[in-house]
């Protein structure tokens, strides 16, 4: 990779490249000659680029081996996080220090191919069937090198359960870290605990448009996974909050409100039952069960104040909305673009149109 003079690097950069990795010393350097090769390329033809390595409390030297293989290269940007906090927040890491208009995260275990970079960010720029670019390009990996049991069974059921719960169906393979995405979707994101595979899902409910692309994926050159079965149940976890966050963060009285309707409808249904064994109906040998003795005027009871709280619980959670929004100043929306009778229109930006604005003399 051939250094560029640091006024360069401080300019504004097309792509930013971010690689979490833990315990990876045998496979940085190669890493990031095969990254230098490919960009290299598209650095000769004006695009400017850096690539941001994250070390995820790596106990082993893989710090050493970025620092000397990368050294007197001002587009490489080392970053050393104090303990192991987990992909998703070495990603996160990344994403906050990255300057580019487009971001790409990447494994850095040598298994995504470093040659779908240009690919993916090419894909950004394509108009498909949305009106419009795209601004998230996800990777297939299509034919994947994983062991079947422990890496491929267990993703493929994660990743229609996903699919059927985001409704992201233009999604194959939320696991693949390879992804291209523009800066503007991350920006207010803030990604836990193992949430970076649904981060597709997350801009998509704030309004991105969002297509897939088959990535090549190689097999483990070095070391083992770290990721396991385990890891499943942490997933499924995060998924539910998923899941709500993006169906009810402006309003969680709905949610809260339907369980309350439910345990209602529940109650109402054993106090009738209840009513009706007083006649004698619905009982052994059709004797009468008064009410003070059915356990189903109990169940009533139980199943209402359950469903009085879920109430409480709803109110309670649209009053922290409103604090978390009005708080940090954040709507609860997400504009794409604004544009005014004063804007011209560039061929460049596809759906941009010239549209007067109303004013009071109108």
């Amino acid at each position: 990779m051939t250094p560029r003079s640091t006024a360069d690097s401080r300019a504004s950069l097309d792509v930013s490249i971010v690689v979490p990795v833990y315990n990876e010393q045998e496979s940085v350097a190669k890493l990031y000659a095969q990254i230098a090769e490919v960009m290299d390329e598209r650095a000769a033809a004006g695009d400017a680029y850096e690539v941001l390595f994250i070390s995820d409390g790596s106990w082993d030297d893989t710090v050493g081996a970025l620092r000397e293989c990368t050294a007197g290269d001002p587009r490489v940007t080392v970053i050393e996080l104090m303990r192991n906090f987990g992909q998703t927040a070495a990603t996160a890491a990344g994403f906050d220090h990255a300057r580019g208009k487009v971001i790409v995260p990447m494994d850095g275990d040598l298994q995504n191919d470093p040659a779908d970079i240009p690919r993916l960010v090419a894909k950004l720029d394509e108009n498909g069937d949305a009106p419009g670019k795209w601004d998230i390009v996800s990777g297939w990996r299509k034919e994947r090198q994983d062991k079947l049991l422990s890496r491929r069974f267990p993703s493929i059921i994660a990743n229609r359960l996903i699919k059927k719960l985001t409704w992201t169906t233009e999604i194959h393979d939320f696991g693949c870290s390879m992804k291209a995405y523009r800066r503007k979707v991350l920006e207010d994101v803030t990604i836990y605990g193992e949430m970076h595979r649904f981060l597709p899902a997350i801009c998509k409910w704030r309004g991105a448009r969002i297509t897939e692309m088959v990535v090549n994926h190689r097999a483990r050159e070095f070391g083992a996974s770290k990721y396991g079965l385990k890891r499943t149940f942490k997933v499924l976890l995060d998924l539910l909050t998923v899941k709500f966050l993006g169906d009810y963060l402006t309003k969680p009285i709905y949610f809260f409100g339907k369980l309350a309707a439910g345990t209602f409808a529940v109650a109402f249904a054993s106090l009738f039952v209840a009513l009706i064994q007083k006649f004698g109906w619905l009982t052994e040998h059709n004797s009468p069960v008064m009410l003070n003795d059915n356990i189903f005027v109990l169940f009533a009871m139980m199943t209402f104040l359950m469903g009085v709280i879920f109430l409480m619980m709803g109110v309670l959670s649209e009053l922290m909305v409103r604090i978390y929004h009005e708080s940090q100043n954040r709507p609860p929306y997400k504009v794409r673009d604004v544009f005014t009778a004063a804007t011209p229109t560039n061929g460049d930006t596809p759906g941009q149109h010239s549209t007067p604005r109303m004013t009071d003399a109108a």
